[in-house]
């Protein structure tokens, strides 16, 4: 009688060093009668693969490609779950026992996931170390990736093991395009539905997925038209969800990935030219977007307005967005040009709301008085009611923000809604700061009913009482006797930050060290780096500010 297996981990693998390390990790960590089946796609393994009663190995003298390896891999296997696996991965023990107690029939799962820490590359001069990637060329300073270690004029370097997760590079969501490419999401997290420990996500990276067997074969497998490598995750994750089933991750278990993109010999081991990645693209699209997968039973408008809204994609809520800019008109002018200049680029309506006449924005509201705090608020009000947009966010005359800052949607009528993805970044030498308790008005957005309302009440406040920092400057963020109202406010944080720049002269105080805060809240999740180093940024894009 053949012995039925509970899971089949399926690796395709072609020059893949890190494959028996990866094997003998699975057979490690399995609790179930799990087994392993590898197709060694164009070569034999090396190092080889030590005999085990629950490995399988099947050797193709030349390629036929990863999908058709998996599918390959898939007939082989009489288990009821199989478990598509890269070769340079670490799973969690027990993966399998934890992946099959949440597992519907129509369900694919993905467990979280964290960059593998492979190697460093040691000087053998100094013995300084520094991370994976192609083999140096110089010694590098320690902490950096690129500069030269000045004080080291070493060019040899030999290979120290680490196979570790990087335990701080978790990510759980992921989405795509556009372009159906693949893109990480790491804010669908803080969303309430997003909670749980087992949670919906739109899409995955196609490195790992968990499924029944028989549903992998309804869902016709790997699409081999796509060719050998390439749109793996958006495959998964349309095909989970447009049969009508489902696409979540499990956040009890894990496993750790070993990204390749650095070129060379620490690139993919499958070659993989442009026109393999335009044709892998345009399949792609002409199934999930022109509608001709025949098994579908939702088409993927279905899904768009499932996860909406979503960074990148349009949204019927869109057109309804608005900006409102604020401005003391004391700002240098090289720094409020270019924050104006980045704002004009979003293409939403703009009102500004100035102390001196000015043009820019679609209009303008000029108030002849002093800086300060009530006029701040004179200015949020007068811009606010000559808004035409339902969905308002704050633009400050000193802050540049991304593009993907103006992808938000509120949730919620009746919440104000902060972006947390915010550096500080100080003028004289472009030294940036983030923590992650940074709610500031310059990152506010929420429907514009409830600012209005907010904001009038505000005005009357402060013209009878003056203003005190125990009513605060941002809406919705604590319980004092003295706020405005009882609304409360929640964050999200966009997919690369806004650039709060400090340029002494700034309505609130700049603060660079953790001691200067008597309240250690605000210190949470303390980063420093240099403007060059933040994503989303062009390096160098802001040279002209740094004195």
């Amino acid at each position: 009688m053949i012995n039925k297996r509970d899971v089949s981990v399926l690796i395709a693998a072609r020059n893949e060093e890190f494959l028996s390390r990866t094997v003998e990790g699975v057979l490690k960590n399995k609790r179930a009668n799990t087994e392993v089946i590898v197709i060694a796609d164009g070569n034999w393994p090396d190092p080889p693969l030590k005999d085990h009663p629950d490995l399988m190995v099947v050797v193709h003298p030349e390629s036929i490609g990863q999908r058709q390896g998996i599918n390959e891999a898939a007939r082989l296997s009489n288990a009821k779950f199989i478990m598509k696996l890269d070769a340079h991965c670490i799973l969690d023990e027990g993966f399998d026992v934890k992946l099959m107690a949440d597992c519907e029939y129509d369900w694919t799962v993905v467990p979280a996931m964290y960059n593998l820490h492979v190697f460093d590359w040691k000087c053998k001069k100094c013995g300084n170390r520094s991370y994976q990637g192609p083999r140096p060329k110089f010694c590098v300073q320690p902490g950096e990736r690129r500069k030269k270690n000045e004080k080291c004029d070493g060019t040899e370097f030999e290979r120290v093991m680490v196979w570790e997760p990087r335990w701080h590079r978790r990510s759980e969501f992921m989405r795509f395009d556009q372009d159906l490419k693949f893109a990480y999401w790491g804010s669908l997290g803080k969303r309430p539905e997003s909670k749980g420990d087992i949670a919906d996500t739109m899409s995955l990276i196609g490195a790992c997925f968990f499924m029944h067997r028989k549903r992998f074969w309804e869902l016709d497998g790997c699409d081999e038209e796509h060719g050998s490598w390439g749109q793996q995750g958006t495959e998964v994750s349309c095909k989970s969800w447009l049969s009508g089933g489902r696409l979540v991750v499990n956040k009890k278990t894990w496993f750790s990935h070993m990204f390749r993109t650095q070129g060379g010999e620490f690139g993919f081991p499958y070659p993989l030219s442009g026109s393999a990645v335009k044709k892998a693209r345009e399949r792609s699209k002409d199934l999930w977007a022109g509608g001709k997968w025949p098994k579908a039973k939702r088409d993927l408008q279905w899904l768009l307005d499932k996860f909406a809204p979503i960074p990148g994609w349009p949204h019927k809520e869109a057109d309804k967005k608005g900006i409102i800019y604020y401005t003391d008109n004391r700002l240098q002018l090289k720094i409020a040009h270019a924050c104006q200049k980045q704002l004009k680029k979003m293409g939403l309506p703009i009102v500004s709301a100035s102390l001196k006449p000015m043009v820019f924005g679609d209009k303008n509201i000029h108030l002849p008085l002093e800086r300060g705090s009530l006029t701040m608020f004179k200015q949020i009000l007068a811009a606010l009611e000559a808004s035409k947009s339902e969905i308002i966010f704050f633009c400050e005359h000193d802050v540049l923000y991304h593009r993907s800052h103006f992808d938000f949607i509120p949730p919620r009528k009746d919440v104000f809604y902060y972006n947390t993805n915010v550096w500080k970044v100080r003028i004289e030498d472009g030294h940036a700061l983030r923590t992650t308790e940074m709610k500031q008005t310059s990152g506010l957005c929420a429907y514009r009913e409830l600012l209005l309302e907010h904001y009038r009440k505000r005005v009357k406040m402060v013209e009878k009482t003056k203003f005190t920092r125990r009513m605060g400057f941002e809406p919705g963020t604590h319980n004092r006797e003295e706020r405005v109202d009882d609304y409360g406010s929640d964050v999200w944080e966009s997919e690369f930050p806004n650039l709060d720049v400090r340029h002494g002269s700034n309505l609130t105080a700049s603060r660079w060290e953790r001691g200067q805060y008597r309240n250690k809240k605000f210190t949470k999740g303390w980063v420093e780096k240099h403007i060059d180093e933040l994503p989303g940024w062009e390096k160098g894009q802001f040279s002209s500010f740094i004195k």
